[in-house]
């Protein structure tokens, strides 16, 4: 929002001597963001004057269209001769008055302007654009006053244009909707600096009439519960916007388009009410305001055929849509440079369909920005009074009679206050006359009663917090029509302590309990990540949506528990409207997306939570601000929360070790994805003991090549390569694999005991056992390890080798078993013996045998 103080003082008394530092702080201590507070009599230095176009020589061989003019500029540049300047702007004809720098000047960001020689001709100064002179965005020509400015050549051209003013620009947060206006901004300034404020809405103006202005049909009270709309016929379409009107437009960054719709958008700024003007011979039949049908057509004012949903209201007449209510017209109505009848239309539309509209289409108008933070519903009959005034005044015409006004504003609901409330939330003593003054200057309607609840001493608005605070007092505040955001307690405190001061509140930090650091569960995911890291894995953090199709793309079956997902109300992305069940489908998007830009080696991984719906959990219990939810309410909402389990995944493709000079490079495949399992576990500090790694099968992985992880009988996760059906539909490279496994489900890790440390040697026995191929690798581990008995230190799979001599369905596997005893060295008859109990306990669980033997 950008406004000029010169329009903020016709309704606010702000002091004549009021530094632009002052004023700014005013704004910041109301909680409003000041991006810049810019006094345009600093901005440009040097001779700045009014120049009379008196002749304009068209420049050919260039790319550009150059002209080549001289400007009468009085006696400005000393010699009262006219003035050579060369410009590329086309929008001035020979006779118009142009606003134009002299060398020596400067304009806005420090750039100088000289006399110098372009285009082969000498040019001595320039003729401005808004842009160029701070005033505004508009670059796409310069700055022609209106016939009806009084200056002449070589006037100073800075009280004419505005530069004799303030301009201040600020960020409205999107509860404060009605600050983004000049009545809004005058009413806070008023409040901060305790001087008169004179109300622009505070205004006569007609009510409906039996006969309407235009025939309407509201379809929808929901989403339009208040439209309004006058006729002016007979107006002279020649007349141009005055320059008044157009210099504030241009100060606010609004182009001027017409002297109907420069209308309404200056009523827009003033008071925050956004209207529209149609042509009124452009429209056929009734008005109809309803929801769009799906796949109905429009063509806004910007040129774009837009496709409607059926959420989108309209404005219709018996062609169809005419405009895109609350955002945009449409083209087939709109005011023209011949139109003479015009009709005003304000109205209020539903702040929530306006916003959803706007971000489907994209569309982000100035008057969608109001309509979706809040308009006051009270404006429209006053809007359109001073809409028809103005255009009668400027464009001759007459003003029709007949007033439109179709009401359905439900009445502001009252909103009960304990008076003690601001001063126990915030620590600052109010007392119950500061409360209710605060609260009348802000516009409310305060009647003050008594408590019936004091008698409770657990009751909401029964702490003492001092004599004199008024506990047990309550106040039924009704808050004006231009608050929609004042709707519960804890908004009028915000209010009492905003109009108080900011300032009196005292800064006190709590004191951060000792002893307490990370929970175990936070230490076991910084672990966790920092075992993955440092094996090479790169951390990212996916969005958690997903689009509907993921499931299918990742195969899974009709009756997987991923299936189901909860589905957002209001998504960011339509096409992604899903909280995702696994990490993986976020996962592999980013291994494409690397891939598709060229790393073919890519290994990453991520830790974070899924989320799981609960079907049949019902609704969530109405919780207030007021006050803090009890246990129960808790744990009601939680159980319709849906589950959030955390998960790490990991994804890899391409080569694990890379090539070089040193040798081949190795791919990366599924026992990477199983070992990363098995580090993850490792990490979280569960024993290696209490792990099993088997053969499983599970969507997406390849059915033989995945594998369960198993903590003390609970799967706990899979790892494998993914299947060729899910690579194909999700263009991912062939043998890419992953890991996926939810840290939720683990154990707490148990006390973990020192090492035992032996300075005894070693002994070093190699076993290559012969077995069954269907016989996992890790089961005849454990049989190794349960035969060898406690000398066996360390035993670790080396080699498996195939071959017809081994015979067809059988394997090799080549185990490295490492002896010590703690307090001897080991004779090689001991070593052996426990090799062969080992071996024993395979052969006879297995069938295994030595190879070789």
């Amino acid at each position: 929002m950008r406004v000029s103080v010169s329009w903020l003082r016709e309704y606010v008394d702000l002091p004549a001597d009021l530094p632009t530092g002052d004023l700014e702080q005013a704004l910041v201590d109301l909680g409003i963001e000041v991006e810049s507070v810019v006094d345009l009599r600093e901005s440009v230095t040097g001779p700045l004057v009014v120049g009379e176009v008196l002749e304009i020589e068209e420049l050919t061989g260039f790319k550009k269209p150059i002209r080549f003019c001289r400007v009468d500029v009085g006696a400005a540049n000393g010699t009262g001769e006219p003035q050579e300047i060369v410009c590329g702007a086309r929008n001035f004809a020979v006779g118009d008055k142009v606003v134009v720098i002299l060398p020596g000047g400067v304009l806005p960001g420090g750039f100088a302007i000289g006399a110098r020689k372009t285009y082969g001709r000498n040019s001595h100064g320039m003729i401005c654009s808004a842009q160029e002179l701070g005033l505004g965005d508009d670059h796409s020509g310069i700055v022609v006053l209106p016939e009806d400015v009084k200056a002449q050549p070589g006037d100073d051209a800075r009280p004419v244009v505005g530069l004799d003013d303030v301009v201040v620009e600020m960020e409205i947060t999107p509860d404060r909707g009605y600050a983004l206006s000049v009545r809004g901004i005058a009413r806070e300034l008023s409040h901060a600096l305790g001087v008169p404020f004179r109300d622009p809405a505070d205004a006569p103006a007609p009510g409906a009439t039996a006969e309407p202005a235009y025939p309407v049909e509201v379809r929808d009270p929901v989403g339009c519960d208040r439209f309004a709309a006058r006729m002016v016929r007979g107006v002279d379409p020649t007349v141009e916007t005055p320059g008044w009107m157009r210099q504030r437009l241009t100060v606010a960054g609004v182009r001027s388009i017409s002297l109907a719709v420069d209308i309404t958008n200056y009523l827009m700024l003033e008071l925050g009410q956004p209207m529209h003007a149609f042509d009124a011979d452009r429209i056929a039949g009734t008005l109809v305001v309803r929801r769009a049908e799906v796949g109905e057509k429009l063509t806004t004012l910007d040129g774009v055929n837009r496709t409607l949903s059926a959420e989108d209201l309209v404005i219709c007449d018996e062609t169809g849509p005419i405009s895109l209510a609350a955002v945009m017209g449409g083209e087939t109505s709109e005011v023209l440079a011949s139109t003479t009848n015009v009709l005003f239309e304000a109205a209020h539309w539903d702040p929530a369909t306006v916003g959803r509209t706007a971000r489907r289409h994209k569309l982000f108008s100035e008057a969608a920005k109001r309509w979706e933070r809040g308009v006051d519903p009270a404006l429209p009959l006053v809007a359109l009074e001073k809409a028809v005034r103005l255009l009668t005044d400027l464009a001759g015409g007459t003003a029709g009679e007949e007033v439109l006004d179709i009401d359905h504003v439900a009445p502001r609901t009252p909103v009960t206050l304990p008076v003690d409330l601001p001063s126990r939330r915030v620590g600052v003593t109010y007392s119950p006359d500061r409360v209710v003054e605060l609260l009348e200057q802000v516009g409310c309607t305060v009647t003050r009663g008594t408590d019936r609840l004091a008698e409770d001493p657990g009751a909401v608005g029964t702490a003492e917090v001092g004599p004199g605070a008024g506990a047990g007092e309550v106040l039924t505040v009704t808050p004006p029509s231009w608050r929609p955001d004042l709707t519960d307690p804890a908004d009028l405190v915000e209010e009492v302590v905003r109009l108080d001061g900011y300032d009196r509140v005292p800064s006190v930090l709590p004191t951060a309990p000792p002893g307490r650091g990370l929970t175990w569960q936070q230490q076991r995911r910084r672990a966790v990540a920092r075992s993955l890291a440092e094996r090479g894995y790169v951390e990212v953090l996916a969005q958690p949506f997903v689009a509907p199709e993921l499931v299918d793309q990742l195969g899974l079956p009709a009756d997987d528990p991923r299936r189901p997902a909860v589905r957002l109300a209001n998504p960011l992305s339509e096409e992604e409207p899903l909280l995702r069940t696994t990490l993986l489908g976020p996962l592999l998007g980013i291994v494409k997306r690397n891939v598709g830009r060229g790393q073919r080696d890519v290994a990453i991984y991520e830790i974070g939570t899924v989320f799981h719906p609960r079907p049949g959990a019902g609704t969530p219990p109405a919780m207030g601000v007021d006050r803090r939810p009890t246990d129960e309410e808790f744990a009601a909402a939680d159980a319709v929360v849906p589950a959030q389990p955390r998960h790490v995944a990991v994804a890899l493709t391409g080569e694990i070790e890379p090539a070089g000079w040193w040798g081949a490079g190795r791919a990366a495949g599924w026992a990477d994805a199983v070992e990363a399992g098995r580090a993850v576990l490792d990490a979280a500090g569960i024993p290696a003991d209490r792990v099993t790694v088997r053969a499983g099968e599970r969507a997406p992985w390849h059915p033989g090549r995945c594998a369960e992880l198993v903590v003390d009988d609970v799967v706990v996760g899979h790892a494998g390569e993914l299947h060729p059906a899910v690579l194909a539909a999700l263009e991912l490279p062939r043998r890419t694999s992953a890991m996926e496994l939810d840290l939720d489900a683990l154990p707490a890790a148990p006390l973990a005991a020192g090492p035992t440390i032996s300075t005894f040697p070693p002994a070093l026995i190699d076993v290559a056992l012969v077995v069954d191929d269907a016989v996992p690798a890790a089961e005849v581990r454990a049989a190794l390890v349960e035969g060898a008995g406690a000398l066996l230190e360390d035993v670790r799979l080396f080699d498996v080798y195939t071959s017809e001599q081994l015979g067809e369905g059988r394997k090799s596997l080549a185990y490295k078993l490492t002896f010590r005893a703690p307090d001897r060295t080991l004779a090689g008859e001991e070593a052996v013996a426990a090799r062969d109990a080992a071996v024993a306990v395979a052969a006879e669980r297995f069938g295994a045998t030595l190879r070789g033997a």
